[in-house]
């Protein structure tokens, strides 16, 4: 690809150098438990290099980052939008180094006057935060928050077939939904030499039938010590730094770190 480097630094700028409080939305062609391992050891690598970082669980089932880290239990942000708790109430610190919180935890909205509720509840929250990295959900009737459309999305593939067929649906669907913009892509579970592959294939398809453009987050390989950090009930980069996925997962803070400094605007 002509110019690589330089195509990625400009989209990387654009798509996440905007205005603080930032808010990046994943959604994911993996399987659940490998998006909420993701998210937990992005979170953990954004907060140990020096960022405020609250992980928003915005899924309607069961198996969001909430779930997995034990804090699912309790209210959520649906409850303080209907005035039944405080905001600190549903915040919680976890040892990985960031706060998380539950949206609605699955619960129905009773109409339009209770979401915008929800909506004002999410924005007093998320300027009280440096990055919000949403656990998110493109279902049948969008994102629950108008302010998600417009977010920074980044989607998380595999390097299997379905994964890639499953991403490049996902991603087709917001474009018809959303309209053009850019959108990021992290391969998970692959080399980096595997995921270049993914990542230019996709790239490729988007720009040539969808108009498109994808920006390369990065990728994480597989790795063990993930699943050795998680039985610990820790992170990665914190158990075992020296770790390929550490090293992956310090990168792609970094990517973060970079595309927020007055250098990359």
């Amino acid at each position: 690809m002509a110019n690589f480097d330089f195509d990625q630094a400009e989209g990387l700028r654009r798509m996440l150098a905007g205005p603080k409080p930032r808010i990046v939305t994943f959604l994911s062609a993996s399987p659940a438990d490998d998006k909420a391992a993701m998210l937990v050891n992005l979170g953990a690598s954004l907060a140990r290099a020096g960022n405020d970082v609250l992980l928003m669980d915005a899924c309607a089932s069961a198996h969001g980052v909430a779930s997995r880290l034990g804090v699912d239990s309790g209210a959520s942000l649906l409850n303080v939008a209907r005035q039944e708790c405080a905001l600190d109430q549903v915040i919680h610190q976890v040892p990985q180094g960031f706060a998380v919180a539950s949206m609605t935890r699955g619960q129905p909205r009773s109409g339009p006057d209770e979401t915008r509720r929800l909506a004002k509840a999410f924005d007093v929250l998320v300027k009280q935060t440096g990055i919000v990295i949403v656990d998110g959900e493109f279902d049948a009737h969008g994102f629950p928050l108008p302010v998600m459309d417009s977010s920074e999305i980044v989607v998380q593939v595999g390097k299997s077939a379905a994964s890639i067929t499953a991403a490049y649906s996902m991603i087709k669907r917001l474009n018809q939904e959303l309209g053009r913009r850019p959108f990021g892509i992290l391969v998970t579970g692959a080399s980096e030499a595997e995921a270049k592959v993914v990542y230019d294939n996709m790239a490729q398809a988007a720009s040539r039938y969808l108009a498109v453009n994808l920006i390369s987050m990065g990728s994480v390989p597989a790795d063990e010590y993930l699943q050795r950090a998680a039985r610990l009930g820790r992170a990665v980069v914190d158990a075992f730094p020296l770790a390929g996925a550490s090293v992956a997962f310090r990168q792609l803070a970094g990517r973060f770190a970079m595309a927020a400094s007055p250098a990359w605007r």
